[in-house]
């Protein structure tokens, strides 16, 4: 698998930003297929910081339904992985852009 189709995008929310700011840890949303070891060279690679910890998680698929004027319709969202990249102290990742 290609680096670059490792990481798919990160997770910005009020979770993961106090353990950005508490434990220097960040969340991505990346493949299904990829392992520890092709995440934390993506993420080494792309960010230029040094990874010490990668967990990861598979987030299971949702039903989700809503009421329509066509009626009930009923579908599902995909399932996806996640991981938990904990960087070392006193390095850090810009996910917002700021210079």
């Amino acid at each position: 698998m290609k680096l670059s189709d490792v990481l798919i995008k990160p997770i910005l929310s009020e979770k993961a930003n106090k353990q950005t700011e508490k434990m220097n840890r960040y969340a991505f949303v990346v493949d299904r297929k990829a392992n520890k070891i092709e995440i934390k060279k993506a993420v080494e690679q792309f960010y230029g910081v040094q990874v010490e910890d990668v967990n990861t998680m598979v987030m299971p698929s949702k039903l989700k339904a809503k009421y329509t004027k066509a009626g009930f319709i009923v579908g599902r969202k995909p399932a996806k992985k996640k991981a938990v990249v904990t960087v070392a102290a006193g390095e850090s990742i810009d996910l917002y852009g700021e210079a």
